[in-house]
């Protein structure tokens, strides 16, 4: 009782923000809901400065709901048709998380820019845009205004991806009478699920492939999304020993458990638990509510994220975290490129 009189204004607002921006979302799957979401929290923090009753419950959804979000995305996996299907594509998938992630690294050093931002930017371009970025920024601690900044830059380089890639793979000489070169390219360079689908349907109507190129670029992006669940565990070890180091950690000791992101344990779970049912005949159809649940969680949380951040602090310190995602997006589609030429595949 006295968690819903606390936080349930906080919610309610977050609601408010939400349903429109899945409406929205729905219009234009390019953009995405989670995007609308956070612009228009973010427009609504311009005039709404103290939160008052309602602090509560948004920071409770931008947290909680969030950490759900990731939980819920587990429905979507099923562990055999991507160890059947993604094989292929995991040389190139490990190799653009390595570029990313070195890049994002390399950068903030040079740029000197915040490291949680680098490390959101880097995790989001390389393995599922916004769904990396929410399962990454409770495990590092970055704050509101660093998740709506990359996800503000994630969103930037998804649409431009989404429109030119199709025009790219054609002039660069992809095979059109099978999807399954641009497939693999679209599921390891495009890093939000919306625009690698929206990327690997053009290519599908452009040249009448049915939904070839969709289904592999759907299979190889969820082979791509496993890789949450390393990149997060290592990052949690990594913040708890700066922590240790800087003596700002809970304890002296290092405890496993604090480190390791429960969330993610039962995100595995319900991966396992997809897989399981899946092989006993229950359709994957039968789980699109979870995962459309999960998708609505994500569009909450960013409205709640949005309401933290100071847009215009955003907009002043908005080219370094700019600059990151170019330099990612660039290494990532050419280390895609290369590896799917060494290994023949187009």
């Amino acid at each position: 009782m006295k968690f819903i009189k606390t936080n349930w204004i906080g919610i309610a607002v977050c609601l408010l923000v939400a349903v429109p921006s899945w409406f929205l979302g729905k219009l234009l799957p390019t953009v995405g809901g989670p995007v609308f979401s956070i612009v228009i929290g973010m427009l609504i923090a311009l005039v709404w400065k103290e939160k008052g009753r309602a602090d509560s419950g948004i920071k409770f959804t931008s947290k909680y709901i969030l950490q759900s979000a990731v939980v819920l995305l587990g429905f979507g996996l099923n562990l055999n048709v991507i160890a059947k299907t993604g094989v292929q594509s995991l040389p190139i998938i490990l190799c653009t998380i390595t570029t990313s992630l070195l890049l994002a690294f390399v950068m903030q050093k040079v740029l000197r820019t915040s490291g949680n931002t680098a490390t959101l930017v880097g995790v989001g371009s390389s393995i599922c845009g916004g769904s990396a970025i929410a399962a990454t920024a409770p495990v590092i601690k970055a704050n509101d205004d660093e998740v709506a900044q990359a996800i503000s830059v994630i969103f930037f380089y998804n649409v431009i991806a989404a429109i030119l890639f199709p025009i790219f793979g054609h002039a660069i000489g992809m095979s059109t009478t099978t999807g399954e070169a641009f497939g693999i390219f679209a599921g390891t360079a495009v890093n939000d699920t919306s625009s690698v689908t929206a990327a690997a349907s053009t290519w599908d109507s452009m040249w009448k492939l049915g939904t070839q190129t969709l289904d592999k670029a759907v299979t190889v992006k969820l082979t791509r999304t496993l890789a949450i669940i390393p990149i997060t565990l290592v990052l949690a070890l990594l913040t708890a020993r700066k922590e240790k180091l800087a003596g700002t950690a809970s304890e002296n000791t290092f405890s496993f458990k604090r480190a390791f992101p429960m969330f993610i344990l039962w995100f595995i779970l319900m991966s396992v638990i997809t897989t399981v049912a899946v092989r006993f005949g229950v359709p994957i159809a039968f789980f699109n509510p979870l995962k459309e649940l999960s998708k609505f969680f994500i569009i909450i949380a960013m409205g709640a994220i949005g309401l933290n951040s100071n847009i215009i602090k955003l907009i002043k310190t908005g080219e370094k975290p700019l600059l990151i995602g170019a330099v990612c997006w660039v290494g990532i589609t050419s280390v895609s490129l290369v590896m799917q030429r060494v290994m023949g595949l187009w």
